[in-house]
């Protein structure tokens, strides 16, 4: 299969959707949108049409989608795929009963500034391959496994050659050669290693957490960040009751993310926060849960009060090795409380809302042509078939990225 820019025609008819996710309910049915007996076309990167197929304009190039759904692409706001290293034993230890701590951080740390740039290079590229091949055409990414000046830097340089969400977290964890000096790391993230990555970045988060960064040393990393020009977010409630939610929605952070351990307090501050022009968006990471053995969030408390709330992987080696957005979406239906609506609409526009992207997570005309076809005939598929590929293909910017719709014409 080619993917060359210079393959993709000026306009392409996707015909014969039997079910439409749109995210837009002034196209379609409830908060999704949907629309049955659809066609959609994209001209020049861009949904130029969308409605009855019966009505559908001519194209250049005519998919037949023979009955299967269509959804726009998942939009994955959270995960950490600039590493070196395997923690594929920590994990069994976890599963033999040992609690996870985030201790194992460092041993990436240590993998990660032991590997080339090529080295790591290549391990993204693969974990991007494998997501595009599971319907995500979004795609943050995080540094954080360098912990020093240059390898920070060289991090985010990665990150920025596979994606354009790139997220500067040097406040990771303090690594070992600063154990006995905490603030002093503190001032090495928000000087000399804040300096040389913020040319990089997009984004500043920090892993506001007891074991990790305290609040006023995430205030102070995050206000730091944001002098610089950078967007904040922030890891927040993952290992028990903190300020990590109370924080992010006091300077306005785009998402807080885990919100495991949420108190009725945080979740009304996060549904007051929903109302803002920009929320702070409850990103939620059923993946992490599911790998370390701990609660999951209460998504169906956030949704009740209000919040916006977004699913996304936490791809990372330690704590969730998952890069399956629908494997995320099964799991906040089983496990979380969420509809099969509500955890679609989180891992396509909820994660856009938490990058603020209003051009990604729908499929209305003017959006990206990032858009899925499934095995399947309906949406509520990702989580009625747990486990089971059911991705036909991807399209990103108008462009066949991975699988084969089939019939052409």
């Amino acid at each position: 299969m080619s993917t060359d820019s210079s393959a993709v025609p000026s306009s392409l008819l996707v015909d014969a959707i039997g079910t439409l996710v749109t995210n837009d309910p002034s196209l379609g049915q409830g908060a999704v949108g949907e629309m049955s007996d659809a066609a959609l076309v994209v001209e020049d990167g861009r949904v130029a049409w969308c409605g009855p197929r019966g009505r559908a304009p001519a194209a250049d190039v005519r998919v037949d989608a023979e009955g299967r759904c269509v959804v726009p692409g998942f939009v994955d706001s959270h995960s950490h795929i600039v590493f070196a290293g395997d923690r594929s034993r920590e994990f069994a230890a976890r599963m033999s009963g040992r609690p996870y701590t985030a201790g194992g951080i460092r041993t990436t740390v240590a993998a990660t500034r032991a590997a080339t740039d090529a080295e790591l290079l290549e391990g993204a590229r693969r974990l991007v391959r494998e997501a595009r091949a599971q319907g995500t055409t979004t795609l943050e990414v995080k540094s954080g496994y360098g912990l020093t000046v240059d390898d920070e830097a060289r991090s985010l340089s990665v990150a920025a050659r596979v994606t354009e969400e790139t997220t500067f977290l040097g406040a990771h964890v303090v690594p070992p050669e600063y154990a006995d000096d905490p603030a002093g790391y503190v001032d090495l993230v928000t000087g000399p290693m804040l300096e040389a990555c913020a040319p990089r970045a997009r984004w500043i988060d920090v892993f506001c957490e007891r074991g990790a960064f305290d609040e006023d040393a995430a205030r102070r990393v995050l206000t730091a960040g944001t002098a610089r020009g950078l967007l904040p977010r922030v890891h927040g409630n993952q290992l028990g009751p903190g300020p990590g939610v109370r924080l992010a929605v006091e300077l306005g952070a785009a998402s807080v993310d885990h919100c495991t351990c949420l108190s009725a307090e945080d979740v009304d501050a996060l549904a007051q926060a929903a109302r803002r022009p920009r929320p702070t968006v409850a990103t939620l990471l059923p993946g992490v849960d599911f790998s370390t053995r701990r609660p999951y969030p209460d998504a169906r408390a956030l949704l009740d009060a209000g919040a916006v709330v977004a699913l996304a992987s936490d791809c990372n080696p330690g704590s969730c090795f998952t890069s399956s957005l629908a494997f995320c979406i099964a799991v906040a239906v089983r496990d979380m409380g969420m509809t099969p609506d509500e955890a679609v609409w989180s891992a396509t526009a909820g994660g856009a809302r938490a990058l603020r992207r209003t051009d990604v997570g729908h499929l209305a005309p003017g959006a990206r042509a990032d858009l899925v076809l499934l095995e399947a005939p309906h949406h509520v598929y990702l989580a009625y078939r747990p486990g089971v590929p059911q991705v036909a293909a991807v399209w990103k910017d108008g462009q066949l990225v991975a699988g084969d719709p089939g019939h052409r014409g």
